[in-house]
């Protein structure tokens, strides 16, 4: 996995502004990573502008979940905590953080995903530390994933991290 970095202006610029899709027809991403196991399927990591769509697929069954501004007017919701669905459990966390932080929580990303399989990492233009980060494993017949979307302001910062699992 390298660092994508993308000559694109970020489309969601606030937390504040995510929310959640699940089933609803699935955005081209700027950069993605398909990734197969055996058991769990086929599973595709999409970066969108700031967010993200993840597009899971076995043994005819389809799960699209889309994080972005975009999401409501899809037909989601605000960015919920927790949701269920039979077979899909997602949860999201917002966390509020100091722009030094952030800037760790950056790095710490950006080197834990360098040289590993599995990984989608993507720098936004205009400052280092903008980054949506995805990252997918099956386990058992399901897949497992979680995702880092970093924004910088200048004195308070904000980090969603969502963490998902399907199995069909």
């Amino acid at each position: 996995m390298s660092v994508h970095l993308l000559d694109v202006e970020s489309r969601d610029v606030s937390a504040g502004q995510l929310g959640l899709v699940v089933d609803a027809p699935a955005p081209r991403p700027l950069v993605e990573l398909n990734l197969t196991d055996p058991a769990a399927g086929e599973l595709t990591l999409g970066v969108l502008g700031a967010s993200h769509v993840v597009t899971a697929t076995a043994r005819g069954h389809t799960l699209t979940e889309q994080v972005s501004c975009d999401a409501i007017a899809a037909g989601g919701r605000p960015l919920p905590d927790v949701e269920h669905r039979q077979g899909y459990r997602f949860t999201s966390h917002i966390e509020t953080v100091s722009r030094r932080a952030l800037g760790r929580r950056a790095e710490m990303l950006r080197t834990g995903a360098a040289g590993r399989s599995g990984w989608l990492c993507a720098e936004f233009p205009g400052d280092r530390d903008a980054l949506t980060v995805l990252t997918a494993a099956a386990t058992g017949g399901h897949w497992h994933w979680r995702t880092w979307h970093l924004y910088p302001y200048r004195d308070e910062s904000v980090i969603v991290e969502t963490e998902s699992v399907w199995q069909p």
